[in-house]
């Protein structure tokens, strides 16, 4: 069977997306302060010639595996809500998606918290690191509208800042995940929504009734 022969350009994003698997290895093992140039190219199979054919240095290679990863994730957890009537019923998926990462959890932890210390150390890629944060919240925002419209409740705060906590509380349950992996379950980041959206749920039913307090009720 004769193999299709691959285009230039089509080449090219091979070659760029294995040097990005690579650091994303690399980075994940040794940190990226602690990975070289060189030590990537052999990784993916090529030589350092290759790589800066293909990026200016490590940091701009750091700020297209940044922008990729955000793409991929958002489009990942965007997909498995299409086709659920409600988002409810696009929970089972994510619960699926969630054990699935739990899998690969020293990794893809490990790769996030390098990222986000080569952030610190280096200003002028927070922006991007905050426009990567952004798109994650978003999609959280997304779907709680939906939610509590589903639900026919105004939502007791703006959905901007309870997707905010949904997305800081995400990294924080993922570190004891890990930390603690007999006590806490690969869904535990699921079971928190479902709890948040709960307890916000009947704040919000209970809000709609301004006449509670007058009649004497405790807030």
């Amino acid at each position: 069977m004769t193999r299709k022969r691959l285009s230039r350009e089509e080449s090219r994003e091979q070659t760029r997306e294995r040097l990005l698997t690579a650091a994303a290895e690399l980075f994940a093992e040794r940190g990226v302060n602690g990975t070289s140039v060189e030590q990537i190219a052999e990784r993916a199979g090529y030589t350092r010639g290759a790589f800066y054919g293909n990026f200016e240095d490590k940091h701009h290679l750091v700020l297209e595996l940044l922008h990729r990863r955000t793409r991929r994730e958002l489009d990942e957890v965007r997909a498995l809500g299409e086709g659920a009537p409600s988002p409810a019923e696009a929970l089972a998926p994510l619960r699926a998606w969630h054990r699935d990462r739990a899998r690969h959890l020293d990794g893809w932890l490990a790769l996030r918290m390098e990222l986000l210390l080569y952030a610190l150390r280096n200003k002028e890629i927070r922006p991007l690191l905050a426009t990567r944060e952004h798109f994650a919240r978003d999609a959280h925002a997304d779907g709680i509208r939906q939610a509590f419209a589903e639900r026919g409740v105004v939502p007791p705060a703006d959905p901007a800042f309870l997707a905010l906590v949904v997305h800081a509380l995400e990294d924080g349950l993922l570190i004891q995940r890990l930390l603690s992996p007999d006590d806490v379950t690969d869904e535990v980041v699921v079971d928190a929504y479902e709890l948040l959206m709960r307890s916000w749920t009947a704040l919000a039913t209970r809000g709609s009734r301004p006449d509670d307090d007058q009649e004497g009720n405790t807030p």
